[in-house]
């Protein structure tokens, strides 16, 4: 057995290990806890998007806009929050996202107009971009016994967050559309008064600095970083590749409910979306920490990308057929979040290794220009669909993404660097889930 300054025994069994990974600062858990609240946002309102189309009066096309103000607004922050964060502070950072998310969630439940909601899900994503986007290097900077463990526990945080997310709001959906809008507030109020307790600031000069950088970030530093050929060459291609995903992600829970409608399943609903989007959640998360590390060391992270982008095509034409398939539709839906999970691990991960800039604004500039195909897809997915046929979506989002195979073999020799490293650190790894993810 061997014994680290500040980690627990090792055993030969592992128990010391397991251990030693569990036996975090209680900051670490409150930090932790409120970053699974706010990964389940990214598919929350999924399983209650008919709801809403229905009870407010609302074509598919405005309940999808739900989206598009998250990730407009989230992608738009997305270039600042490094230059925040290193001004005023990891703490400062986390609990103005949290005290956002709280505010606007609440108010979305409270709207009576599909507006509404839109417009404060505007507010949600400004505040779920800067708590995102520090939480990681606050777990780090809060965390005992070595970086690597608490790692390991936002790894899974991010997991149960993104898988449970949709669970959460098909449960809460079943009551009410309102349930998952207020469900999230409570708990991320919960968080934030976890964070506010156990949380240790700047300033205290206990344990190690939670800041976000060793220095101030210029506000220009993200802006300037397209500059670069293989930043911009990447950030081009997972926009596109983003509008693929969000075609799938926001678009999907329509034709599902349809098809069940068509075989009488009456009462399948938010609770049916529900487990077929936490299927989709799992396999996003099992394939982001564990699928994306072993492709990318057979094949590297430039073939991975094409090879996993010409899949995600291949399958979202097929879903164009399969639209009115209830079994086709959803087994299609799920087995995207396999493909899914390695694009947003491998794009991310390319994205910092492309350039020498510094973790927080290579992955904010990346996030920032990527989230602008979310924001677009359901805008798209609505018109097409009301105008051409339920399958056009589809159509649109398999021929998108392979544009984003498109720019990346011409900028072949601008990316070939982020082959260069491919045994990413724990922390790397995590910047990548993150970044992928958030």
């Amino acid at each position: 057995m061997s014994v680290s300054p500040g980690n627990e025994t090792q055993t030969e069994d592992g128990q010391g290990a397991q251990a030693s990974v569990l036996k975090q600062p209680r900051a670490v858990w409150a930090v932790a806890f409120a970053a699974v609240i706010a990964f389940m946002g990214i598919g929350l309102v999924d399983p209650i998007l008919p709801a809403i189309s229905a009870e407010l009066d609302a074509s598919p096309a405005q309940s999808m806009l739900l989206f598009t103000s998250y990730l407009f607004i989230t992608g738009g922050m997305m270039f600042f929050t490094s230059f925040v964060s290193s001004r005023i502070g990891a703490k400062t950072t986390l609990l103005i996202g949290l005290v956002l998310i709280v505010a606007f969630s609440a108010l979305a439940g409270f709207s009576g107009s599909v507006d509404q909601i839109i417009g404060f899900r505007a507010g949600w994503g400004l505040g779920n971009a800067l708590f995102i986007s520090t939480a990681l290097s606050t777990i780090v900077g809060a965390a005992s016994g070595g970086a690597e463990k608490a790692i390991i526990l936002y790894e899974a945080a991010l997991g149960v967050g993104i898988a449970t997310g949709p669970l959460l709001g098909g449960l809460l959906g079943g009551i009410s559309w309102r349930g998952p809008f207020f469900g999230t507030a409570v708990l991320m109020a919960i968080g934030f008064i976890a964070i506010v307790i156990l949380l240790p600031s700047e300033k205290s000069g206990g344990g190690k600095s939670l800041k976000t950088s060793p220095e101030p970030i210029k506000l220009s530093a993200t802006f300037r970083a397209l500059g670069r050929p293989g930043v911009l060459v990447l950030g081009i291609a997972a926009l596109l590749y983003n509008f693929g995903f969000f075609i799938l992600l926001a678009y999907s829970p329509f034709p599902v409910e349809a098809a069940a409608a068509k075989m009488g399943i009456e009462d399948f609903g938010a609770m049916g979306l529900g487990y077929v989007f936490f299927g989709w959640g799992m396999c996003v998360a099992i394939t982001s920490v564990c699928g994306a590390p072993l492709l990318t060391k057979r094949l590297g992270r430039r073939r991975s990308l094409v090879v996993s982008l010409v899949a995600l095509a291949v399958l979202l034409f097929v879903m164009a057929f399969l639209v009115e398939s209830f079994v086709g539709i959803i087994v299609c839906v799920i087995v995207a979040g396999l493909i899914l999970g390695v694009l947003n691990t491998v794009f991310t991960e390319s994205a910092m290794e492309v350039s020498d800039l510094p973790r927080p604004v290579a992955s904010g500039t990346y996030s920032g220009v990527r989230f602008i195909g979310g924001a677009v897809a359901p805008i798209v997915a609505g018109s097409v669909s009301e105008s051409i046929g339920t399958g056009a979506p589809y159509f649109f989002g398999a021929g998108v993404v392979l544009l984003s195979v498109v720019v990346i073999a011409i900028g072949w020799k601008a990316v070939r660097r982020v082959d260069g490293h491919i045994d990413e650190t724990p922390v790397d790894e995590a910047y990548a889930l993150t970044g992928g993810d958030a």
